[in-house]
């Protein structure tokens, strides 16, 4: 008698399962079940997918290779929900059983259903998979209620975004923390383009140059980089199904920070930038006053019949006296301009520079008496907080506490323990902005026109920003504004008020 030709269907849900050997250890049974049924074994399908989502591609690749043979095939699986899990393949299955295209075999069920099957095979095979599916559905159920209560906690479930990562806790929870390689980087990237002197191109440039790679290792595109700006996670809320949920994990940024990036951002939604890619120096910088438009900027070459080629920088903006023609200025006049505003600015009397000096250190020492109080406050409340929700927790064990009563006062207090973490971080971050911020003035009071001559291109950008917070063109003149306190030292060095009484005693 020739042998009935079979194939091996072993399946599992997750490559967690597969790791665990469940195919092989189908795979054997199977094939043992076949060589007693004396089944010549055609195929083995080994299938790593879920019976409930998706289009089951290799179930249905299954299926197809079966029905190219006109003698019947045997089709050996495990059980009944290793094959299925719902009702969906039924009629697929029904339709070539009833051909005698196939037959189904359940090894752990000891059924065998067939075009000639007894009606009670078929009732318990259609049992099994309503169990099957039932089962299914009781677990994703579960599944559901469980991540719901997670975001009411304020927990992430999934992947942890790029900046942190999954890790396992002492109670063998899924727990997310900092990344501390790629944390730092991230924040640095928010802090750059929030200054409003980088395009999202500089910013791809600045990751690669400072090793932010994804957790594959890839280096991040620009389209991966606009997203990660876009992440309300790194301040301290979620995006779940459309709904923003205050998260309890560390956040990496203050939330003025994450909006500033945002400012920036939607400020350029009409690409300003011509040339991205290339180095100019006014680049998105400088607006038009006649048109309100982004001034560009070109390069323009002029060959001599020697073959010297000279190449120049010009900005082009809009004719205030005929503002329907475009307007050439070269980059140096303006260059002149920044550099005439520049010269104004500190001090030229060494001793005055010390005074000035002085009075920052003073400054500063009372920014970090003031930002230690601070924190020391901030501080307590946190753990006083802390200490509240241990007792609202004890109050509802008790029963002294209904469910709802709980979970609103916890909502309550959760939020003000969200603001404080909030401010904790606001705080670490405007130091670190005033430090610079520290460094910078010392520069440009030392000597702001020698500080900007001897800069690249970069930092010569990131000077105009600090300096300048509205830079326009007006044909080829430079209008601008000054930054508070920036203003403030234009020509101090003339003023009556900083100029040094002559000592009594000059010896």
């Amino acid at each position: 008698m020739e042998a009935t030709r079979a194939i091996i269907l072993a399946r599992v849900s997750t490559p967690e399962q597969e790791e665990g050997h469940s195919i092989d250890a189908q795979k054997h049974r199977l094939l043992e079940y076949c060589a007693r049924k004396n089944l010549k074994v055609m195929k083995v399908f080994e299938i790593v997918e879920s019976s409930t989502k998706g289009d089951r591609k290799k179930f249905m690749e299954m299926v197809q290779f079966a029905n190219r043979y006109k003698e019947p095939i045997a089709i050996i699986a495990d059980k009944v929900d290793r094959l299925q899990r719902s009702f969906r393949e039924f009629p697929v299955l029904d339709e070539l059983i009833q051909k005698g295209s196939i037959e189904l075999h359940f090894y752990s069920e000891n059924t065998i259903i067939h075009k000639d099957s007894r009606s009670s095979d078929r009732t318990m095979w259609s049992m099994r998979v309503l169990l099957a599916q039932s089962y299914t559905d009781a677990t994703s159920d579960n599944i559901k209620r469980s991540l719901e209560h997670k975001r009411r906690q304020g927990e992430w479930c999934g992947p942890a975004p790029l900046g942190y990562l999954n890790e396992r806790d002492d109670r063998d929870r899924s727990a997310i923390v900092v990344d501390p390689v790629r944390a730092p980087m991230l924040q640095r990237l928010f802090q750059e383009y929030a200054t409003g002197a980088y395009t999202m191109g500089d910013m791809t440039r600045k990751a690669k140059e400072w090793g932010l790679r994804s957790k594959k290792g890839h280096h991040l595109t620009k389209s991966v980089i606009h997203r990660l700006l876009q992440q309300p996670f790194y301040y301290g809320e979620m995006d779940i199904k459309g709904e923003r949920h205050i998260h309890c994990h560390k956040p990496l940024i203050s939330r003025q920070l994450f909006l500033a990036c945002e400012e920036v951002r939607l400020g350029y939604n009409k690409k300003p930038f011509r040339y991205g890619g290339k180095e100019f120096l006014f680049r998105g910088l400088i607006t038009c006053a006649t048109s309100g438009k982004i001034v560009t900027s070109d390069k323009k070459k002029k060959k001599y019949p020697s073959g010297r080629v000279d190449e120049w920088t010009y900005l082009m903006c809009w004719n205030p006296d005929k503002p329907e023609k475009k307007q050439w200025v070269r980059e140096e006049k303006i260059i002149e301009q920044i550099e005439a505003v520049l010269n104004r600015l500190g001090f030229k009397d060494p001793g005055m520079l010390d005074d000035a000096l002085d009075h920052i250190r003073e400054t500063n020492k009372n920014k970090t008496a003031f930002h230690n109080d601070q924190l020391g406050r901030l501080k307590k409340e946190h753990t006083d907080i802390q200490k509240k929700l241990d007792r609202l927790l004890d109050l509802r064990l008790d029963g002294e506490l209904s469910k709802e009563d709980f979970e609103a006062k916890k909502r309550q207090i959760k939020e003000r323990q969200y603001e404080i973490s909030q401010l904790l971080t606001s705080y670490d971050v405007d130091d670190d902005r005033f430090s610079k911020a520290c460094s910078r003035m010392v520069e440009l009071l030392s000597n702001a026109g020698e500080y900007w001559r001897g800069s690249n291109v970069n930092e010569k950008r990131e000077l105009l920003n600090f300096v300048f917070s509205n830079l326009e063109m007006k044909g080829a003149t430079l209008c601008y504004t000054l930054r508070k306190p920036i203003d403030e030292f234009l020509d101090i060095g003339s003023r009556p008020e900083w100029r040094r009484e002559r000592d009594s005693n000059p010896r």
